[in-house]
């Protein structure tokens, strides 16, 4: 049994609960937890849960074939938890707040702070590095620390987008972005395609013959494709999303192509972009 503790957790306040049975239970389906205690990695109680479990998966079957859909040994209580003890934390004496971006970039962190300090007036907030923006609460701010992060949070900020390319080479699924750029780079595509068909024939003796038998005639069609109609494409220097794939679709290229397209551009030094393969 597990459970999550948010920030600012007072005592009474309810939390969801995730149960998976450990043991040779074969479904949780209809079961109650009985009071159980939730410790945390201090072996403290925080929390206390019991109540029926949920269970969105089920099994059930014969002596000769058993059906089962999702997990039946994994369930959960909606609100099933109440906290106990609440981890002392005083927002309202700090003086210095660190914000923490989810996903760190430096100029992200370099535009939050410049919208701090133009909204409040003052050389409040500085960035420290890609993940953290230091703020310093005036001692004189009108409602104190709740007020002044109340009043940050309806600022507008645009995130910084990194150019990225996304390859997933099991379903051929090919996501970039609009940053993306590349280098002056001239594309060529084209395969070799072989193909023999087999079209035997009879061959019968004409009516009436004396000595002839029925025969069968191999007959073989050969058909080659050098990619002939393939052309030399030409990518120049800092073209956009759009013409990449643009010039990509006029060559007739289909998607495991194209990765391996995307590949060696990047490695030629040409495809301004992190390439991350699922």
């Amino acid at each position: 049994m597990t459970a999550n503790l948010p920030p600012f957790a007072a005592q009474g306040t309810n939390l969801d609960v995730a149960i998976s049975a450990m043991g040779d239970a074969s479904s949780l389906r209809g079961g109650i937890l009985l009071v159980t205690p939730l410790m945390g990695a201090d072996g403290e109680v925080y929390a206390v849960a019991q109540g029926p479990v949920t269970v969105g998966g089920f099994s059930g079957g014969g002596q000769g074939s058993k059906v089962t859909k999702g997990v039946p040994t994994n369930g959960k209580i909606a609100n099933g938890a109440i906290v106990e003890r609440s981890i002392e934390f005083e927002l309202a004496s700090m003086n210095e707040i660190k914000l923490s971006l989810r996903n760190p970039d430096f100029t992200t962190s370099q535009r939050i702070a410049g919208a701090i300090n133009g909204r409040m007036g003052g050389a409040m907030a500085a960035s420290i590095d890609p993940s953290t923006v230091n703020l310093k609460v005036p001692a004189n701010y009108p409602g104190g620390v709740v007020a002044l992060i109340t009043a940050i949070e309806q600022l507008q900020i645009t995130p910084d987008q990194p150019a990225t390319v996304v390859i997933d080479e099991a379903s051929g699924i090919i996501v970039m972005g609009k940053d993306v750029r590349i280098n002056t780079v001239a594309i060529a595509q084209g395969n070799l395609t072989i193909r023999v068909t087999e079209t035997p024939q009879v061959s019968q003796p004409a009516p009436f013959s004396q000595g002839g038998t029925t025969q069968v005639v191999p007959r073989t069609n050969i058909e080659i494709d050098q990619g002939e109609d393939k052309k030399l494409a030409l990518l120049k220097d800092g073209v956009s999303l759009e013409d990449l794939v643009n010039g990509l679709n006029a060559l007739g290229i289909g998607p495991a192509d194209m990765i391996s397209i995307l590949q060696a551009i990047k490695a030629a030094g040409a495809l301004q972009a992190e390439i991350q393969v699922m």
